[in-house]
């Protein structure tokens, strides 16, 4: 059994393939600051600024998990959220009703 599930991750609002975009997106990120926490790292273990090891000045989460198991987690726990294409639509509907409101309440 795979935890957490799909069904956990999508909570019947997406697809698959939206979860595995999501999921691939996340962890790109996670990627990219894992790199930009390990060129500081690097950077001062070479400056001679500390005596640390590279490995300890990097977040835990990044330097010891997989990218995508990572990501996962986030998604699982709501740190990071997917924003769909109807989610999209509905802000969009929301920001014009909004701004046609405020455009009558000037008008008067």
């Amino acid at each position: 059994m795979i935890v957490p599930s799909i069904q956990d991750l999508t909570k019947d609002r997406f697809n698959r393939y939206t979860l595995v975009i999501a999921t691939a997106k996340s962890a790109r990120m996670i990627t990219d600051e894992y790199m930009k926490q390990r060129e500081i790292a690097e950077k001062r273990v070479a400056n001679k600024e500390t005596d640390k090891s590279v490995a300890n000045m990097i977040n835990r989460e990044y330097r010891d998990d997989k990218a995508v198991k990572t990501a996962i987690n986030h998604l699982y726990a709501g740190d990071f959220a997917i924003v769909g294409y109807d989610d999209e639509l509905i802000a969009e509907a929301e920001r014009a009703k909004a701004e046609k409101i405020a455009a009558e309440t000037d008008a008067e």
